[in-house]
């Protein structure tokens, strides 16, 4: 009884190894590539637990997600000699599930180092050797990531389809500590010269500035001084033509005035015309006359105040009767013989 329970031990032992030994897991962004007597097989498995056959069947866990591989201490020859390392240069890839046991059965599961690891110590001798220092420390080492990855992938793309390059980053290089203090003070005397163009930069815009301030202000005082300008241009030429506009009114008031005057004294001597009839002149001359307070009479009635002694015979206000009725006969014979017009007038002024 006690052998047989240390056979069933052994046999549960056992089976448990082999149990322990067959069951394997995958994580998730991985596949299993399995190989039976050293040859891939080419069935491989995606994430979680799986079983093969133990101490014949081995496999390996490939990355399918996105990876960075560090490439560390790569030496680089420049054109002129000087020897220089990157100290690390990362490369971002991916491999598709797809191209997963193709690369493997050509470049291994460390495909990584033939395709990466190498091409980027080659690459990055091939750029160095056609390039001086000066070039790959300063001027050209924006655009190493750039052509490592341009170079890495062209090769891939034959190579190895279906694994792609995403992104390369590459640090600064060591350089010798001598000429590392010959590119400081270069770098900072061309900060000097920078500070330098920059401040000359600052001072032209500010000058700019004042002259375009200047110019503005110019501008403004010639548009405000040609507004007032016209301003008064206006001003003046509305007094014109208020002025035109009074002078228009007065000689059209004047014009009427004198047309109503022109028209009174028209009507006036057309009314005398109608009215001044020898009869009505006739009968007016004899109003004058009895009107008169003193009436004189005779021929010599001049003589009569040039005559001293007859002055003193007789005043001049009371002449002779006889005298004074023969000269109102004469005045009235003259008085019909002068003609009409002669008697409107004298009879009017004496009116």
């Amino acid at each position: 009884m006690a052998h047989a329970g240390v056979v069933i031990v052994v046999v549960t032992g056992v089976i448990g190894f082999l149990l322990y030994s067959s069951i394997h897991k995958i994580e998730e962004g991985h596949l299993a590539v399995y190989y039976r007597g050293g040859a891939l097989l080419t069935s491989p498995n995606g994430p979680g637990y799986h079983i093969m056959l133990p101490f014949i069947t081995t496999y390996r866990s490939v990355q399918t997600t996105l990876q960075t591989d560090e490439v560390k201490n790569v030496p680089c020859g420049t054109s002129g000699g000087v020897m220089i390392y990157f100290d690390r240069i990362e490369v971002v890839n991916m491999l598709v599930p797809s191209a997963v046991v193709d690369i493997v059965r050509n470049y291994t599961a460390d495909y990584d180092k033939t395709l990466i690891f190498n091409k980027i110590h080659h690459e990055l001798n091939q750029f160095c050797s056609v390039h001086t220092l000066q070039e790959v420390y300063i001027d050209l080492f924006d655009i190493i990531d750039e052509n490592l990855k341009t170079a890495l992938q062209k090769d891939l793309n034959v190579m190895a389809p279906g694994l792609t390059v995403q992104a390369v980053r590459v640090t600064k290089p060591k350089i010798p500590e001598a000429i590392r203090r010959n590119f400081e003070l270069m770098e900072a005397e061309k900060t000097r010269l920078l500070i330098t163009a920059q401040t000359q930069k600052v001072v032209e815009k500010e000058a700019e500035t004042e002259r375009k301030k200047a110019i503005i202000e110019a501008q403004k005082t010639a548009q405000v001084a040609e507004i007032r300008f016209k301003q008064k241009v206006m001003e003046k030429e509305t007094e014109k033509k208020i002025s035109e506009i009074e002078d228009a009114a007065f000689l059209a008031r004047e014009k009427a005035k004198a047309d109503a005057e022109f028209y009174t004294a028209e009507k006036f001597a057309e009314a005398n015309r109608v009215k001044l009839t020898p009869e009505y002149l006739e009968l007016m001359k004899y109003q004058a006359i009895a009107g008169n307070s003193k009436i004189y009479f005779g021929q010599d009635i001049p003589n009569m105040f040039m005559d001293n002694s007859a002055s003193c015979g007789r005043t001049q206000a009371e002449p002779n009767n006889l005298e004074e009725v023969g000269f109102l006969g004469k005045a009235i014979k003259a008085r019909k013989a002068e003609p009409v017009r002669t008697r409107h007038a004298r009879v009017g002024h004496g009116h």
